[in-house]
């Protein structure tokens, strides 16, 4: 259930039926009803929702705002809506509805009732949906980029699973292209001066340290039985080995972070499985290569961008576009109806390029969705903590899970907007006090908890038998309202992409249930409010242990 959407779906469906009847009665004149908003004000005293519709009728009707609220308000059956206390308009024309405040406590049965469930919705309907993120080269580890894209898609994954959504996690391994050859270099160069000899890294190379403890490593395993190969086949032996280990550290770090997924794609399959050339012969017979300086050219400047692009280059080998061309082809045949991609903001350019491709290939851009996530900056004692992944000294995953938890970092990962910088302050990651967001809300959980074990025994088992009326207090009152937004945060968070919505929700929620603690003795003598406000703590507990989880952090029972 959603009661809030419930609410102003009754609310809009009554505006429209008496701006009906206002038309029939020749009150106002207008050709039809525009889209307009039920939203909750931002001034509460202007009552719980507020209508805009006057605004927007202004112009069709020849009437100010004003008047044209009044005559909705001359024709609204308000009798129709029993939870309406009030309904009035401003002088601006909004019209404002005051609710009753008891209207939502039927959400504190759902919450029990429901439990892990609670929140959760069909909105959805089973809709297959793709979320690709992360998808780093396997070339190195985990870095703070690719740490933000992992919380992102992974708690954007579990709000749009909530929603109703069929969701597919994947990962997209670039184990084909230049970058392997170039990793191959690498390699081959760290073996080398392993054996003493001298071997420079190419400047076109990977140059992190982790690279020589993988080879090492190799070298532990295989000893020198490399060293007089041909280096052609070393390189594929060494790239073999290497990419194995990176892989296998990568779905390590990120098990440990909470991320697992459905997929992992290989790039190498496109060039094995000949679906890269199938896609490029698709784009031929469409008119849309062109073969020009010994290379194969893609006309996007047919498609509105302002230069063409090689799809194979003059030695025959595709490039990394065409290899993505038909890896998001691949996508749409096997029968997702929308690809979420989440890319780091150095990708800005390619975003209308794929979107593109994705016209030429027969589908519907606006199924390719890209979130673009900028950087992040990692401060510690109050100082920037650089980061180069080409000279090694970064701060991986690994690393910062190591100081200061998972739970702390996937928070600040998904507490901003993905398309703001990010400023990770790893003191108060580790800081136990209420300016920390994260500890703010899990103790709340386990405050909630803790009271729970005090109390217990005087919950009845069916949550029907509690008297909920007799929550009245202001902080109880706004401690259900909030319970009761849940299922539409989480849904608009899935429709928007926006799961840091969440985070601000419930930081929201611990902040009201802290309010109500210190407010209001829960273990009252009375036993019917006693038993009411432990049944109130306990869906605030379940509601907060359900956000968490869809944000991937725990929710402790104790601090």
């Amino acid at each position: 259930m959603n009661r809030i959407q419930d609410i102003k779906k009754a609310l809009t469906e009554q505006v429209i039926q008496a701006l009906t009847k206002a038309k029939a009665a020749g009150s106002l004149n207008f050709d039809q009803i525009p889209e307009f908003a039920v939203e909750a004000p931002r001034d509460r005293q202007h009552g719980d929702y507020s209508a805009n519709v006057a605004m927007l009728l202004a112009k069709q009707t020849k009437k100010s705002p004003a008047i044209v609220a009044k005559s909705i308000l001359d024709h609204l059956n308000a009798q129709a809506l029993p939870w309406l206390n009030q309904v009035n308009t401003a002088g601006t024309g909004f019209i404002n509805f005051t609710l009753d405040p008891m209207c939502f406590h039927g959400v504190l049965a759902e919450a029990l009732t429901l439990d892990q469930d609670f929140g959760h919705s069909d909105y959805g309907q089973g809709e297959k949906i793709q979320v690709e993120f992360v998808s780093a080269n396997p070339t190195g580890d985990l870095h703070m980029g690719n740490a933000r894209g992992a919380a992102l898609g992974d708690s954007l994954a579990n709000v749009l699973a909530a929603a109703g959504w069929s969701v597919s996690r994947e990962y997209y391994i670039n184990d084909a292209g230049n970058q392997i050859e170039n990793f191959g270099k690498s390699l081959e160069a760290r073996y080398l001066q392993a054996f003493g000899q001298d071997a420079p890294v190419p400047e076109e190379g990977y140059h992190g340290e982790d690279l020589v403890g993988t080879v090492q490593r190799i070298i532990d395993r295989e000893k020198d039985r490399y060293l007089l190969m041909d280096s052609k086949l070393r390189k594929e032996f060494l790239i073999q080995a290497a990419l194995k280990e990176k892989l296998e550290t990568i779905r390590g770090n990120l098990a440990d972070f909470g991320v697992k997924y459905d997929v992992w794609f290989s790039e190498q399959s496109l060039h094995d499985n000949g679906e890269i050339q199938e896609t490029l012969d698709e784009l031929d017979k469409k008119g849309l290569l062109e073969r020009r300086d010994g290379a194969v050219w893609l006309l996007t400047t047919r498609m509105g961008d302002e230069k063409d692009e090689v799809v194979v280059r003059a030695n025959g080998i595709p490039t990394y576009f065409a290899a993505d061309i038909a890896y998001h082809r691949n996508k749409f045949r096997r029968g997702f109806r929308t690809a979420v991609n989440i890319w780091g903001a150095d990708h800005h350019g390619h975003v209308a390029r794929m979107k593109q491709a994705m016209g030429a290939c027969g589908y519907d851009p606006a199924q390719l969705e890209v979130l673009l996530i900028q950087l992040v900056r990692l401060y510690s004692q109050g100082q920037l903590v650089r980061m180069s992944k080409r000279t090694g000294q970064y701060v991986t995953l690994s690393e910062l899970m190591d100081e200061v938890g998972k739970d702390a970092a996937r928070f600040f990962f998904v507490m901003r907007n993905p398309d703001s910088h990010l400023d990770f302050d790893m003191d108060l990651a580790k800081e136990e006090s209420n300016e920390n967001p994260v500890y703010y809300v899990q103790y709340a959980h386990a405050r909630i908890h803790s009271l729970m074990k005090l109390g217990r025994a005087a919950i009845p088992m069916n949550p029907g038998s509690i008297d909920f009326s007799l929550l009245r207090d202001p902080h109880e009152l706004e401690l259900i309202r909030k319970i009761a937004e849940l299922t539409e945060e989480v849904t608009e968070a899935a429709i928007h992409r926006e799961p840091h919505r969440l985070t601000r929700y419930v930081m929201d929620l611990a902040g009201l249930f802290h309010s109500f603690y210190n407010a209001v003795r829960v273990l009252h003598e009375d036993p019917a409010l006693r038993d009411a406000r432990l049944a109130l703590a306990d869906a605030t507990r379940i509601t907060l242990r359900n956000v968490l989880t869809m944000l991937g952090v725990s929710a402790p029972e104790r601090m």
